[in-house]
């Protein structure tokens, strides 16, 4: 059966951090507000306009402070950004299966348009401006089977959306905070995903049924990332 795997953006597929700093800190200069490019950075997954509140941004100017930043985004952090180890293996893993890939993230559609674009990353489908359980929506749209990602707000999204979690270690989340926020398994990073990917095949428990039937892995096996 063909399946349609999803993955998040930001610290899943890509790494956009150096340019995330320089932006948000172009920002701060230019708005006259203490914004923090490396805390923002080191912290990526929460829509923009709650990572503004973060910083007690006035809410009357995060509109004009979300758009201006989106502005700045094509020059400051595409050409800044590159893949994450293993991310065009795992797309590739799902393509040879007879599979789909999906990304949905919390990133501005158009600009994360622009990094699939960059990277010639093989995405068959890509929706943005979704976080945390907001991602079901796509995730059921596309029959989405299994969804990978970085952050607690990723694995949120793939149970709200009846599919496996497959959480990495390449972004803010420990294995132990991965676990507790409902992922099936934790791979250190998408190098991981192919294999992972041709075992549970093999075996032949990959389905969203099998997905909710089956507890998290041991959290003793924390590890910072």
């Amino acid at each position: 059966m063909a399946i349609c795997v999803g993955f998040d953006l930001d610290m899943t597929l890509i790494d956009p951090r150096p340019g995330m700093v320089l932006a948000m800190d172009a920002l701060a200069r230019e708005a006259g507000l203490a914004l923090d490019g490396e805390r923002f950075a080191a912290n990526l997954g929460p829509p923009l306009q709650q990572v503004l509140r973060g910083f007690e941004t006035p809410e009357e100017r995060i509109p004009e402070l979300v758009t201006r930043f989106r502005e700045m985004y094509p020059d400051l952090v595409v050409p800044r950004t590159v893949a994450l180890p293993g991310a065009e293996a795992a797309l590739a893993a799902v393509h040879a299966d007879g599979g789909r890939t999906l990304v949905v993230t919390g990133k501005y559609e158009p600009n994360a348009a622009l990094h699939v674009e960059a990277h010639g990353l093989a995405v068959d489908a890509l929706v943005g401006d979704l976080w945390a359980t907001g991602k079901a929506a796509a995730l059921k749209t596309h029959h989405t089977i299994v969804y990978v990602g970085d952050h607690i707000g990723d694995m949120h999204g793939a149970r709200a959306a009846g599919a496996m979690a497959v959480g990495v270690l390449t972004g803010p989340c420990t294995r132990r905070e991965l676990l507790a926020a409902g992922a099936h398994v934790v791979l250190g990073s998408l190098a991981e995903f192919p294999a992972w990917l041709a075992g549970v095949r093999r075996s032949g428990t990959l389905s969203a049924a099998d997905a909710l039937a089956r507890g998290p892995q041991d959290p003793a096996r924390d590890r910072a990332v």
